[in-house]
C-alpha cells in the first residue's frame, strides 16, 4: 500500500477503484493497480498526497505542515483494509515501515483486531513526533495518549506508539538492533525498545542484484565482472573525466551519500590534507544539510583536481561512481544498515566504513588474519574517530599499491551475496510465526461451544489414572 504521490499516479495507466472512504475528515479512494511488475494498493487522496516536492517535504525542502494528518490517514486506511474493509480479502500479516506507517498497528490495536503486525525501523532518528494538539484529531482512544503508548515529553510520537503496539519489531541489521537499546543510539526510545526486546530482531537489507549488476549495467561505459576486472579501467577513466580529476597513480576514493552529520561526511575535512598527501583523490556526490554541503564544496575549491564535488543526486552518476571509484567511503556516525557499501562490494570498490550498525555486519576488515584467510572485503574504523578514519585511509592506500592484494579484496567483495534471497527468508519465517500464532489463538466462538456443552470433557474426575490425566493435560495445552 502506497500513497498516491504524483510519481505513483503518473506511472499507473489503469487501475480498479475498490472503495471510497472518509477517514479523519478526508475523502480518499483505494485503487488497485500495477506498475513495473509491482502490485499496488494506492491511497488516492489528492489533497494530501498529490503535491509538489518529495513525499515528506515541499519543493523548498520544508516538511509538509500536515504530515501528521497525511500519514495518520495512510495508517488508518491500512488498518481498516487489514481488518476486512475489502470484501473477500484480509491479509495474514501487516508489515509497516518507519514512523510514516507506524500508526497502523496502533489503529489495529484500538480496533481490537486479531491481525498481527510487524513494524520495521529503518532509522530510529526519524520518529514522527508532533504536538499534543493533533491527538484529538487522530480518532484514537484517549488512553493511547499515555507514556505506555505514544505520549513523548508532552508530544505524540507515531513511532513510539507503533513500537508499543506492534506484535513484532525489526531493524535492518542485527548490530543496529542491539545498538538502539543503548542510551547513545536509542534516540530517546532505548528504554521503550528495551521493554520490547524479546520481540525485536535485526535482518540485514538486500539489494536489487539486477539493477546493481556491473555485468549488465546500462549506466556505465564498460560492463565487467570478477573475471574481467581489467575492463573496470574504462569506468575509472570516465569518472576521472566527469569530475575533472588530475591524472595520478593513487586511488580514487568516493562518497556517494546524503551529505549529513549522521553520514559523517564532515569528518572528511580534518583528514583531507592527509588524504591528498597520500596521493589519493576524492569525489563526492550527494545532497543534504547546508553546513555539510558547504564544507565539502570548500574542500573542492581548496584542492581542485584532487577533490571534486557534484551536489544533487543522479542515478546514472551513482552507478558510474561505484563502477569507477577504487574505493567507496562511508564514515557514518551511525548506520542502521546502509546500501552504498553493498553496491560498492558488488562493483569491486572495497569500502572504507565506520564500525557501526549494518556497516560492521557487512564489511570484513582487511586485517592480517582476514587477509590471510582470503575473507577480507574492505576496511573498518571506529565510528566518529578522525584519527582512526585517517588510519583506515592510510591502510587502504597502502593495500591499493599492492595490486594483487587489492584485486583479491575486489574479487572477494564481488562474490558476496547480498541479494534479498536470504533476508526475504527471515521475513517469511517471521510472517509464518505470526500467522500461526493467530491461527492457534482461542476464538470466542470456540469458547461459546464449550460453554454450551453439558459436561466439560477436559474436567478431571476422581478415579482417572495418572496417564489419563497427563493425556488430558497435553490435549488441553495443544488446543
Amino acid at each position: 500500500m502506497i500513497p498516491g504521490y504524483p510519481a505513483v499516479m503518473e506511472n499507473v495507466s489503469r487501475g480498479l477503484r475498490l472503495a471510497d472512504v472518509t477517514v479523519l475528515g478526508q475523502g480518499a479512494s483505494l485503487i488497485s493497480a500495477s506498475s513495473n511488475g509491482l502490485e499496488l494498493l494506492i491511497v488516492d487522496c489528492p489533497s494530501l498526497f498529490y503535491r509538489q516536492g518529495g513525499p515528506y517535504v515541499d519543493e523548498f525542502g520544508n516538511d509538509h505542515p500536515d504530515n501528521w494528518l497525511r500519514f495518520a490517514l495512510l495508517s488508518h486506511i491500512a488498518a481498516q483494509v487489514a481488518d476486512g474493509l475489502l470484501p473477500g480479502w484480509r491479509p495474514d500479516v501487516v508489515h509497516a515501515h518507519d514512523w510514516q506507517a507506524a500508526l497502523t498497528p496502533v489503529y489495529l490495536k484500538a480496533a481490537g483486531s486479531s491481525v498481527p503486525s510487524v513494524l520495521t525501523i529503518h532509522n530510529l532518528a526519524f520518529q514522527g513526533q508532533f504536538p499534543a494538539a493533533i491527538f484529538g484529531s487522530l480518532d484514537l482512544p484517549a488512553e493511547f495518549f499515555s507514556t505506555g503508548m505514544g505520549e513523548y515529553y508532552g508530544d505524540f510520537c507515531y513511532l513510539k506508539a507503533g513500537i508499543n503496539c506492534a506484535d513484532a519489531l525489526t531493524t535492518v541489521s542485527p548490530t543496529y538492533a542491539r545498538e538502539i537499546l543503548s542510551e547513545d543510539l536509542g534516540m530517546g526510545l532505548g528504554g521503550v525498545l528495551a521493554n520490547r526486546q524479546s520481540s525485536l530482531r535485526g535482518v540485514v537489507n538486500g539489494i536489487d542484484m539486477e539493477v546493481w549488476n556491473p555485468a549488465t549495467d546500462p549506466y556505465i561505459p564498460e560492463n565487467f565482472n570478477d573475471w574481467t576486472l581489467f575492463k573496470r579501467r574504462a569506468n575509472r577513466e570516465a569518472l576521472t573525466e566527469r569530475f575533472r580529476l588530475e591524472q595520478r597513480d593513487g586511488p580514487i576514493f568516493a562518497i556517494c551519500s546524503r551529505l549529513t552529520w549522521q553520514k559523517g561526511v564532515d569528518l572528511v575535512e580534518p583528514i583531507a590534507e592527509g588524504l591528498i598527501d597520500l596521493g589519493a583523490r576524492l569525489v563526492i556526490h550527494g545532497q543534504g544539510e547546508r553546513t555539510v554541503t558547504e564544507g565539502v564544496c570548500r574542500l573542492a575549491e581548496r584542492y581542485p583536481g584532487r577533490i571534486s564535488v557534484e551536489v544533487g543526486y543522479d542515478e546514472a552518476l551513482a552507478h558510474l561512481i561505484h563502477a569507477g571509484a577504487d574505493s567507496v567511503i562511508q564514515p557514518s556516525r551511525f548506520e542502521p544498515c546502509g546500501l552504498t557499501q553493498l553496491y560498492a562490494l558488488r562493483y569491486g570498490a572495497p569500502p572504507i566504513v565506520a564500525r557501526t550498525g549494518g556497516l560492521a555486519e557487512t564489511i570484513i576488515d582487511a586485517n592480517d588474519a582476514a587477509i590471510a584467510a582470503g575473507a577480507a572485503t574492505g576496511f573498518q574504523f571506529k565510528a566518529g574517530s578522525v584519527e582512526d578514519f585517517y588510519h583506515a585511509i592510510e591502510r587502504a592506500v597502502r593495500t591499493f599499491s599492492e595490486g594483487a592484494l587489492w584485486q583479491n579484496l575486489q574479487i572477494q567483495g564481488m562474490k558476496t551475496d547480498f541479494s534479498w534471497s536470504r533476508s526475504a527468508g527471515h521475513y517469511a519465517t517471521l510472517y509464518e510465526e505470526l500467522a500461526a500464532r493467530r491461527r492457534y489463538e482461542p476464538r470466542p466462538r470456540i469458547r461459546t461451544v464449550i460453554r454450551r456443552r453439558k459436561e466439560n470433557p477436559f474436567r478431571l474426575r476422581p478415579g482417572d489414572d495418572q496417564q489419563a490425566q497427563e493425556g488430558t493435560r497435553l490435549t488441553r495445552q495443544a488446543l
